[in-house]
C-alpha cells in the first residue's frame, strides 16, 4: 500500500506551524489596523475578498515551501485594495452601481413573487427554508422578503394589525415592474 500520501518530515511540519503562527498574527494585526469591517460581508466585493484572505491562509499553512512573507503581502495587498474600494464606494455612486449587486424583493404582503425567483436564481424550496428560519407561521405574516446585495435573504414579518412597512426599510430594493408597494 502508498503511505506517501500522509507521510511528511518534522522540517514540514515545523513549517508549516510556524506559517500558521505567522499569517495569524498578520491577520490579527491587519485587521486591527483596517477595522472589523475587513470581514463584513456588506457587499459581494467583500465576501470574495473574504474568500480570497481564507485561499491564501490555507496555502501559506499547507503549502510545502510556506512563502510566508509573500503571503503577509498579498494579504496587506487584500486589505488595502478592500480599504480604498470601500471608500470609493462611499464616495462614487457610480462604482457603488458597478460592485454591489441590487437587492431583490421575492415575496410581498403573503405572495410569492415567481418571477422574481426566476430572475435571481433561487428556488421556491430556498425562499420557504428561509421563512421557516425566521419562524415564520403562515404566508399571510410575510411584509417582504428580500435577496440582499450580499446574497442573504432578509425576512419582514409580523401581524398584519402590526406596525406599516417603512419606505425607508425597503429603499434600493428593486421591485418586480407593476408592483405597487404601499407602504407607510
Amino acid at each position: 500500500m502508498e503511505w506517501s500520501w500522509i507521510e511528511t518530515t518534522g522540517t514540514a511540519l515545523l513549517m508549516s506551524f510556524l506559517s500558521a503562527v505567522g499569517v495569524y498574527l498578520a491577520l490579527v494585526l491587519l485587521t486591527r489596523a483596517m477595522g472589523l469591517r475587513s470581514f463584513s460581508k456588506m457587499s459581494s466585493f467583500d465576501f470574495a475578498i473574504t474568500v480570497a484572505f481564507g485561499s491564501l491562509l490555507a496555502t501559506a499553512v499547507v503549502s510545502p515551501r510556506p512563502p510566508l512573507l509573500l503571503t503577509v503581502g498579498a494579504l496587506a495587498s487584500l486589505f488595502a485594495i478592500q480599504w480604498v474600494v470601500s471608500r470609493l464606494r462611499v464616495h462614487s455612486s457610480l462604482l457603488q452601481g458597478v460592485i454591489d449587486n441590487d437587492p431583490r424583493l421575492l415575496m410581498w404582503e403573503g405572495e410569492i413573487l415567481t418571477d422574481q425567483l426566476k430572475r435571481t436564481g433561487v428556488t421556491r424550496d430556498d425562499l420557504i427554508a428561509k421563512l421557516r428560519e425566521a419562524n415564520v407561521l403562515s404566508f399571510a405574516q410575510v411584509r417582504a422578503v428580500v435577496l440582499e446585495s450580499t446574497g442573504d435573504v432578509s425576512v419582514l414579518h409580523g401581524d398584519q394589525d402590526g406596525p406599516a412597512l417603512e419606505e425607508g426599510i425597503l429603499e434600493g430594493v428593486r421591485r418586480p415592474p407593476g408592483l405597487e408597494v404601499a407602504l407607510s
